[in-house]
């Protein structure tokens, strides 16, 4: 019988009864003691450089400029008063200062404008993570009717007239014949885009070794951010972000209807009301306040307040996300008097990363018939498995969270559904080739499955 794309679950008798029952309860996370200075400074280390570029999108000096005239230029909107930049202000850390973005017209939308800081890292784009990459996001807004309201083939064949244009584009793809296009705009925006990687501040120089970067209640603001507190659970590594999607219990605004966020997009309910966890760097930039998905928290002293005492109990909630914090004011003042310091001087120049050379991935072996695979921490091990064709993917969770696996080439699209701790999916494949499963709630988690023909 033919298994390709099948979903088997193993289960406990217990726990096959509640998953069964569409049971909600989920393990609330417990956070422990901060780690001590060498486990941090490892932790929190900016990277040396940009990661790779997409094979079909590589950087350029050309290229960048033109994304860069691209974002600031109103003429991309179909006004002609509306440039990327209008929303997504340097000076104001790439984000507003509004509760909720505006359109073109005026009107407010239904979120709040995210910023672009430290892109290059991020797997999926806007707060439901429905573009997967720079170059879908970039197109998206600009054709969006109640965004800048500009379709993209009209906005492509006026450009083309214009003999500045058809300079720039052809100096960033010189070998392409016809470099007017659709693609090339997207390809060129998202090349500049990757380019802003946040400033250092002084919590960098902390992890490079200058004890003396941090004053004594910033110091105990990190212990109590990556201790008692829980919150890099999900604000980890150097950005202070994980990428992934998360409901923190928000409530919904008076009168609205609640937004579901990452759920519908991936199509799982247990995913409902879950967004992109943001970056904390340069949080405190210019007008990068207020804070959340939906604007509706003012300030950084109301986000403690809601992770203190203002989460909303419903099922949906991330089972990473600490309940029942006791913070005194001395707490509240350390936590704060750290989180500034993730924020840089106004006046810091935006810095360029060299770009390092790909790392080689490690080689998946000889191919078999059955190939097992653990998911802990957030992560796949081993991250490449090689299979016959017709051999068996086994997946199992043993991490404490939910995972929703899939493969969505356009040759093989697999789905796990919502995938419990201590569930196993199952996957005949039959379709040689190269294919990436991922996460779609933790869409950092990456495993490489290569299909061999017989």
């Amino acid at each position: 019988m033919a298994l390709s794309g099948t979903r088997l679950l193993d289960l406990g008798l217990g726990a096959a009864l509640a998953f069964a029952a569409g049971a909600t309860a989920l393990a609330v996370a417990t956070p422990g003691p901060a780690p001590d200075d060498s486990a941090l400074r490892v932790a929190f280390r900016r990277p040396d450089g940009l990661p790779e570029a997409p094979q079909d999108n590589p950087a350029s000096p050309a290229k960048e400029e033109l994304g860069r005239r691209l974002f600031f230029d109103p003429a991309l909107s179909a006004s002609g008063t509306t440039a990327c930049a209008s929303c997504h202000q340097p000076a104001r850390g790439f984000s507003d200062g509004r509760p909720l973005a505006r359109g073109a017209d005026g009107r407010p939308l239904r979120r709040r404008t995210p910023t672009l800081w430290n892109l290059a890292w991020a797997p999926f784009l806007f707060w439901d993570g429905r573009a997967e990459g720079l170059e879908a996001q970039a197109e998206a807004p600009i054709e969006a009717h109640e965004e800048m309201g500009q379709p993209l083939d009209a906005l492509v064949e006026r450009l083309g007239r214009d003999a500045s244009w058809r300079r720039d584009f052809g100096a960033a793809f010189p070998d392409d014949p016809a470099p007017v296009s659709r693609r090339n705009l997207t390809r060129a925006i998202a090349a500049w885009e990757r380019t802003l990687v946040s400033p250092r501040t002084r919590f960098d120089a902390w992890v490079e070794g200058d004890d003396g970067a941090l004053t004594a209640s910033e110091r105990r603001g990190l212990d109590l951010f990556t201790g008692r507190g829980g919150c890099a659970a999900c604000h980890s590594g150097w950005a202070f972000t994980d990428y992934a999607f998360y409901d923190i219990g928000l409530p919904s605004r008076p009168g609205a209807a609640p937004d579901l966020g990452r759920g519908p997009v991936i199509g799982i309910a247990r995913a409902d009301r879950a967004f992109k966890t943001p970056t904390l760097r340069e949080t405190l930039r210019g007008g990068d306040a207020p804070y959340m998905h939906d604007g509706s928290v003012p300030t950084l002293a109301a986000v403690v307040d809601h992770y203190a005492a203002g989460v909303e109990e419903r099922p949906t909630l991330a089972p990473e996300l600490p309940r029942r914090l006791d913070l005194s004011p001395a707490d509240r003042a350390d936590l704060l008097a750290f989180l500034a310091t993730l924020t840089s001087s106004p006046d810091a120049p935006l810095p360029r990363a060299a770009t390092p050379p790909p790392a080689t991935p490690p080689s998946a072996g000889p191919p078999q018939r059955l190939a097992r695979v653990s998911q802990r921490g957030r992560q796949f091990a081993p991250g490449r498995v090689s299979l016959t064709r017709g051999g068996v993917l086994e997946i199992a969770n043993d991490d404490t969270t939910i995972h929703n696996i899939r493969v969505d080439a356009p040759e093989l699209r697999l789905n796990s559904g919502v995938q419990d701790p201590g569930q196993t999916v199952r996957w005949r494949l039959d379709r040689p080739g190269r294919f990436v499963a991922f996460c779609g709630i933790h869409p950092r988690m990456r495993l490489e499955i290569e299909v061999a023909a017989p």
